[in-house]
C-alpha cells in the first residue's frame, strides 16, 4: 500500500502550477463573492492535504479494487436520484453526514481509475468485439445516471473521458474511424434536427431547451434578455483590456460590484478573470491549466504501465474538458452551461476531486521514477559483480 519515496522524485512543478491555480481561485472567488472565499481556502486546505496523502499510497494497489470503486460510483449515482437534492430544475446533489456535494465531480476521477485497470487487464483483446461491448456496457449504466439528473454536459463529458481512455488504451483505428462516423452522423444530424425544430425534443428538460433556444437565437434582440448572462459576461471580459481593473475594485460598473452576472464566483469565474486581471491575467491562467495538464501527459508517458499513462491523461482530459467548457461559455463560443473552473472556481466538490485526481497522478509519476531508479541500481549491481 506504502511504499517508500524519494523526495527530489516528487513532482513538485505540478504541485506549483495546482497550487497557483488554487491561490488565484481564492482571490478571485473572495473578490466575486467575499463570504465564500474562506470557505474557498479551506477546499484548498482539504484538497491538498488528500492530494499529499494519495500522492503516497500506491496506485496499482488501490486498482486492485476496481470493482469496488465502480460499485461506489454506481451508489453515488443512485443516491442522487434516491435522496438528491434539487437546484435550477436538476437534481445533482447528495448529502452525507451533513457534507453536500455533487456526486459526479468525484465520479470522473473514479471512472478513470476503473477503466485504467480494465483496460490494462484487456490490453490483449482491446479491439476484440466483446472487450468493446463490454466496456460500453459498463460505461453505460454510469452515463445514464448521470443524464437521468438530468446532466447533459456532465453526460458529455463522461462519455468524452471514456473515449480518449479507450484510444490512448490502444484501439484500432479502424474502430476509431467507424465510432467517429456514426457519432459524426447522429451527433450531426441530432444538432440539426434541435437547432431547426420548434417544438421542444422529448428529450430535453425545459431548461436545456430554453438555453438551446438562447444559443440559437442569440443575435437576435428578442432573445437578448434570455442571453444576458452571457452577454455580461463577454462585455465584463473585454472591459478588463489588457491589464484589468485590478482585484477588489470599487468600479460600479463592474459585473461583482453590478451583480450583472448570477454566480459569478462559479460558472462565470472567468468573466471575473478578465475585467479584474485583463487579458494578460487571462492568459496566464490559461497558460497555468496548460501547464498543468501538460504535466499530466508526460507523467503518464514515463508511468511504469498502461494504468498510470491512463490515469495521468484521464486527469488531464477531465481539467482540460472542464477549462475548454467554462471558458467556451464565458467566452459565448458554447452554449450557456455550468462547468466549474479546475482549481479557481468555487465549489468544494470540484476542487476536492481535482486535487485527488493530481494525488494519483503524483504517485504514477513516483512509481515511474522507483521503476528506473531500481533497473539502474541492477545494472550497477550485475556491472560490479562482473
Amino acid at each position: 500500500m506504502f511504499k517508500q519515496y524519494r523526495l527530489k522524485n516528487y513532482n513538485f512543478r505540478l504541485v506549483l502550477w495546482v497550487l497557483a491555480l488554487s491561490i488565484l481561485g481564492i482571490l478571485l472567488v473572495g473578490s466575486a463573492e467575499p463570504s465564500y472565499m474562506n470557505k474557498q481556502f479551506f477546499g484548498v486546505l482539504l484538497g491538498f492535504t488528500l492530494m499529499v496523502i494519495i500522492s503516497m499510497i500506491d496506485f496499482s494497489w488501490i486498482l486492485n479494487f476496481q470493482w469496488v470503486i465502480y460499485a461506489l460510483m454506481l451508489v453515488l449515482l443512485l443516491m442522487v436520484l434516491v435522496r438528491g437534492s434539487s437546484s435550477h430544475g436538476a437534481t445533482r446533489w447528495v448529502s452525507i453526514f451533513g457534507i453536500q456535494f455533487q456526486p459526479v465531480e468525484p465520479v470522473k476521477v473514479m471512472l478513470t481509475m476503473f477503466f485504467s485497470r480494465f483496460f490494462m487487464d484487456h490490453e490483449s483483446s482491446l479491439n476484440s468485439p466483446k472487450t468493446f461491448f463490454q466496456s460500453l456496457l459498463l460505461a453505460f449504466f454510469p452515463l445514464v445516471l448521470v443524464f437521468s439528473q438530468p446532466d447533459l454536459k456532465n453526460t458529455l463529458t463522461l462519455l468524452v473521458l471514456f473515449a480518449i481512455l479507450y484510444y490512448i488504451a490502444g484501439i484500432s483505428y479502424k474502430i476509431i474511424a467507424l465510432i467517429v462516423l456514426v457519432v459524426a452522423l447522429l451527433g450531426g444530424g441530432l444538432t440539426a434536427y434541435i437547432l431547426n425544430t420548434s417544438t421542444k425534443p422529448f428529450f430535453l428538460r425545459d431548461y436545456q431547451w430554453e438555453r438551446v433556444e438562447t444559443f440559437r437565437d442569440s443575435g437576435d434582440s428578442e432573445s437578448d434578455s434570455d442571453n444576458t448572462q452571457q452577454i455580461n459576461s463577454v462585455t465584463a471580459i473585454g472591459s478588463g483590456e489588457l491589464t484589468g481593473k485590478g482585484l477588489n475594485n470599487d468600479d460600479p460598473q463592474s459585473a461583482n460590484n453590478g451583480n450583472f452576472i448570477p454566480e459569478i464566483e462559479n460558472d462565470f469565474i472567468f468573466a471575473v478573470i478578465g475585467e479584474e486581471l485583463g487579458f494578460i491575467g487571462g492568459a496566464g491562467i490559461i497558460m497555468l491549466l496548460f501547464l498543468v495538464v501538460f504535466e499530466c501527459i508526460q507523467t503518464g508517458n514515463r508511468s511504469k504501465d498502461l494504468s498510470g499513462k491512463l490515469i495521468c491523461c484521464g486527469i488531464a482530459s477531465v481539467i482540460g474538458i472542464q477549462s475548454f467548457i467554462n471558458i467556451g461559455v464565458a467566452t459565448m463560443i458554447l452554449p450557456n452551461t455550468g462547468t466549474p473552473l479546475p482549481f479557481i472556481s468555487y465549489g468544494l466538490s470540484s476542487l476536492v476531486s481535482c486535487y485527488i485526481g493530481i494525488g494519483f497522478v503524483l504517485n504514477v509519476g513516483l512509481q515511474s521514477r522507483i521503476r528506473i531508479s531500481d533497473v539502474r541500481s541492477r545494472a550497477d549491481g550485475r556491472s560490479s559483480a562482473a
